[in-house]
């Protein structure tokens, strides 16, 4: 059905219950000789007449009697599901989608949600983890959480985290027999712990950066892992240097089975970011949660 027969049917609705193209008009905003023009139009649609006219009477044919049986209970429970649709902005609730890496699960969605979903029993948040990037419109998800701001078109981008780094660590035990590296090209006579993309399939190039100069290193070493709490646990025990996140470590760089080199080429880079479809209008539930997750830098002014 179009939109045009949607209207010139609730048209000839309002016309039947109120009894009048004057009443009828006023109530749909319209003038009555448009009003009387779109009467015409579905009654020649139909090819029957829908409504008997007189100078002072106006009322339902016996066609028009049929139409208005099945036409009106459709009409209310249209109207019904775009009130409750409506209600779902005034109260929150709804089920929220989101595709989003491990890390940021854990270090960011996981703290902001435990303290949130108590105060809104109504809604619904659903987490799927997966490192790569997901395309969320075709995969139906509400909203995406990936590192830094760079999106695809048409997509709104919301800070979640404060700043990020990854640096190189690895064990004191690893280094009583080599040498600390000092620049990116040192790492090529050490073993590394590589880390496999699940999305891409490949092996991920170690970022490093200094002083606006950016190198990737392909490294080597024994083991390969595609989870970093894998790739934590082979630096500890010795197997090579890892590439992962500051925060993901800090607790073994604070008791000294990690620890950190090439700090100079490891610097700090935008953070978290919520995406979603700037084309779209947001829930109640949405618009909270979005809110919820916002980062704040409480340092600044």
């Amino acid at each position: 059905m179009r939109r045009e027969e949607l209207v010139d049917l609730n048209a000839f609705l309002t016309v039947a219950e109120e009894g009048s193209f004057t009443r009828a008009a006023a109530k749909l905003g319209t003038s009555q000789s448009a009003l009387s023009h779109t009467i015409r139009r579905l009654e020649a649609q139909v090819g029957v007449r829908l409504l008997t006219r007189t100078t002072r009477s106006l009322a339902p044919t016996e066609a028009g009697e049929r139409l208005l049986a099945t036409l009106k209970p459709a009409l209310d429970s249209i109207g019904a599901e775009l009130s409750s649709l409506g209600e779902l902005r005034e109260k929150p609730a709804g089920t929220i989608r989101i595709t989003t890496a491990e890390h940021a699960a854990n270090t960011v969605l996981w703290p902001a949600l435990e303290k949130f979903l108590p105060d809104y029993p109504d809604i619904h948040v659903e987490l799927s983890i997966d490192s790569g990037l997901t395309d969320i419109v075709t995969e139906r998800f509400d909203a995406g959480v990936r590192l830094g701001e760079a999106l695809a078109k048409d997509m709104i981008a919301t800070r979640i985290s404060p700043a990020v780094r990854m640096i190189v660590v690895g064990s004191p035990a690893y280094f009583e027999q080599r040498k600390i590296p000092l620049v990116p090209q040192d790492l090529s006579e050490h073993k590394c712990i590589n880390q496999r993309l699940l999305s891409a399939g490949s092996l991920y190039a170690w970022e490093l950066e200094k002083d606006g100069r950016e190198v990737r290193v392909r490294v080597e070493g024994q083991l390969t892992f595609n989870n970093t709490n894998m790739i934590v646990r082979a630096a500890i025990a010795g197997f090579g240097l890892a590439f992962v996140m500051e925060d993901h470590v800090r607790e073994q760089l604070a008791d000294g089975s990690l620890v950190c080199v090439l700090e100079d080429w490891c610097p700090s880079f935008p953070g978290y970011h919520l995406y979603y479809p700037s084309r779209r209008q947001p829930s109640a539930a949405f618009a909270l949660l979005v809110d919820a997750l916002r980062y704040r830098d409480r340092g600044r002014a």
